[in-house]
């Protein structure tokens, strides 16, 4: 693993990490992380799939983990970014690993928030499909119904009084989601309130960014997530309006596991099982680009 410093045109500087394919190297993946997790949590992941004849690389969005200005501890209050930021932060992470090793495929892995920013991409046609996993629109009525009974106190209360008082979302004291910046957490907000998530708080220019995706987009639906849905996992698709898509429903049962949740399929528990799968679905992205389907298929693991 390789720890890299990557400097933006506006003098951003992103804290990367590289894990370069063990033997011949047939594709390039990017993960994208989850909102508030760092890109340290999908490491034992990375350094598999790493093994699996894959180049791994993953970042920490600014203003997060690694990428924070002046370290973990440091104050967010006065720190500019919102959530399109972080969509160039990923381009720019994937631009890298594009010009690292042009010559092979390059897809996209995305966690939760990993998958929905892939729609703001100015530069899409470099990538060869995006694998979503625990993703959905994150529109609060299609919220899985645990996290829908709060999400409104957090929604109308605790973020916006927080967020007044910090200067940003003071997450970690909270124990809620994890420090934001004040740009991101506002945004996010307006998404999550919006029948259309971001498509709809966005407006037109949102809706033809992700019309411009024509990559294929395999969703893996977690039966047991506590946060998402299937419902909000296929409002997500369908921002992706010309892209080829599908939706794969993965079970605790189908890997003799008791839970996997929104955030178990990156844990270790799970290397001789579930992560296998991943090679699958990367050749079910390769399918999908050769026969495109006319709308969202479903299929069980």
């Amino acid at each position: 693993m390789q720890q890299k410093t990557l400097t933006l045109e506006d003098g951003t500087r992103l804290a990367l990490r590289r894990y370069e394919a063990i033997g011949p190297q047939r594709a390039s993946v990017v993960i994208g992380g989850a909102m508030g997790v760092r890109q340290a949590f999908y490491e034992p992941f990375a350094r598999w799939l790493a093994q699996e004849g894959v180049d791994v690389w993953t970042f920490d969005y600014r203003g997060s983990g690694d990428s924070r200005p002046g370290g973990a501890t440091a104050s967010l209050r006065g720190f500019e970014a919102d959530l399109f930021d972080w969509a160039r932060d990923y381009e720019a992470v994937i631009d890298a690993a594009k010009a690292a090793r042009p010559d092979r495929p390059l897809y996209l892995l995305g966690h939760s928030l990993g998958a929905q920013l892939p729609g703001f991409l100015q530069r899409p046609q470099q990538v060869d499909g995006l694998v979503s996993i625990a993703a959905g629109s994150g529109y609060w009525r299609e919220n899985a119904p645990r996290l829908k009974r709060t999400v409104l106190y957090f929604w109308f209360v605790l973020v916006p009084l927080a967020t007044r008082l910090w200067g940003y979302f003071p997450g970690r004291k909270l124990r809620k989601v994890g420090d934001l910046p004040r740009g991101v957490i506002l945004q996010w907000r307006r998404w999550c309130l919006d029948p259309r998530y971001s498509v709809g708080a966005e407006g037109e220019a949102a809706a033809r960014s992700y019309g411009r995706v024509r990559f294929p987009v395999l969703a893996l639906s977690i039966t047991d997530d506590e946060l998402m849905t299937l419902e909000g996992t296929q409002s997500l698709l369908s921002f992706y309006a010309s892209a080829p898509k599908a939706v794969q429903r993965i079970a605790p049962a189908d890997v003799q596991a008791r839970r996997i949740g929104h955030f178990g399929f990156f844990r270790e528990q799970f290397s001789l099982n579930l992560w296998p799968r991943l090679a699958d679905s990367l050749h079910r992205l390769a399918a999908l680009t050769a026969s495109p389907a006319a709308g969202v298929t479903h299929t069980t693991a």
